[in-house]
């Protein structure tokens, strides 16, 4: 089976006062939730991921998304689409370094040395804070 590139589902947003947003995507029984619509949003994506990399890696199939306009939905919710990028989720279980070429300046270059600072594992973290992973 070739795995696709991208999925796309609904998901049903569900608002109650003074609770956290609830996202639930039904067409494969799985939910979470945020503190906000961004925050809901970005989990509803990153769980939609791990979801489908998990049926991926099991040899299950993966259902067919519900056409929008077809989510039954209560005065509460709102539904919206969610697509995710699998190969991004898919290569986070491969622990497989790659080299990059990176250019600063000779000075800090030097300074960095004398320190012995690892520019990897440097690196790596900066990209982490700067790509909001914890």
């Amino acid at each position: 089976m070739k795995k696709k590139d991208r999925y796309i589902f609904p998901a049903v947003f569900t608002y109650e006062e003074g609770q956290s947003i609830a996202v639930d995507f039904p067409d494969l029984e799985c939910a979470t939730c945020g503190v906000d619509d961004v925050d809901a949003l970005n989990a509803a994506r990153e769980l939609l991921g791990c979801v489908i990399c998990g049926l991926e890696e099991d040899g299950d199939d993966i259902p067919q998304p519900t056409p929008l306009v077809n989510v039954k939905l209560e005065p509460n919710e709102r539904a919206c689409l969610i697509d995710v990028f699998m190969p991004v989720y898919r290569l986070t279980r491969v622990n497989k370094s790659v080299n990059r070429t990176v250019t600063l300046p000779a000075w800090l270059n030097a300074e960095a040395m004398e320190h012995k600072i690892n520019f990897s594992q440097v690196l790596q973290e900066a990209l982490k804070v700067q790509l909001g992973h914890k």
